[in-house]
């Protein structure tokens, strides 16, 4: 491998580490890729993050074919449809955050409780429909979930959440599960929660179009 990409496979690892630090990821839950070359690059199964190398990390291309010496993640489908059907994603983080997972469990979306919801690309991060992990029912429900959208829940599993590169991807996983903390604090109180409008929402998101994290070594990865 080039330098370029052992650089992508190492950020892919730290990344993974990076998740569990911010308690957004339990152990070896939770996967990343990455747009690289004519498919992606992906983190394997059931291997805690601290444990990998970089030659570890699998590259499937977009026919499905696989290489690496590791058994690659059960999510593959849907990393890969996504960065296969958007061009404007380079990198998938999925994560089992708690707050999030929580209103996934419940089938609740993120309304427009606070302007940052705007980061996700519309007025609510939706919350897809539940199919069983690894399968290409979960991978559709994921892509329509994500249209017009950056980022979403997965019904009685997780979060999905994307990025130009793998730094924007991780910052909005983690602020999507802080959107969820509030929105629960909200539900504590047993009052209806105070939404903004529509137009607001669009304001924001028009405003914000650049707004997140601006470095990252993993940045618009298109080859």
């Amino acid at each position: 491998m080039d330098e370029t990409e052992l650089n992508i496979r190492e950020e892919i690892i730290r990344t993974g580490i990076r998740m569990n630090e911010l308690d957004i990821n339990q152990g070896t839950s939770g996967n990343i890729s990455v747009r690289w070359k004519e498919g992606i690059l992906l983190t394997p199964t059931g291997i805690p993050y601290e444990e990998l190398q970089p030659e570890d990390i699998c590259h499937q291309s977009w026919n499905g074919k696989v290489e690496g010496k590791l058994e690659i993640s059960s999510e593959w489908r849907f990393h890969l449809a996504i960065q296969k059907n958007r061009k404007d994603v380079n990198a998938v983080v999925h994560t089992h955050s708690n707050h999030a997972t929580a209103l996934a469990i419940q089938e609740m979306e993120i309304p427009a409780i606070h302007y940052m919801v705007a980061a996700g690309g519309g007025p609510n991060i939706r919350c897809a429909p539940y199919a069983t992990f690894g399968t290409e029912e979960l991978s559709q429900h994921a892509l329509k979930a994500l249209e017009n959208r950056k980022c979403c829940l997965l019904a009685h599993h997780g979060v999905i959440a994307t990025g130009a590169s793998l730094g924007k991807a991780l910052w909005l996983a983690g602020e999507v599960e802080t959107l969820a903390k509030q929105y629960l604090l909200i539900l504590s109180t047993g009052r209806e929660a105070k939404l903004l409008s529509g137009d607001e929402i669009e304001r924001v998101r028009l405003k914000m179009s650049d707004y997140g994290l601006k470095t990252g070594k993993a940045k618009e990865q298109v080859k």
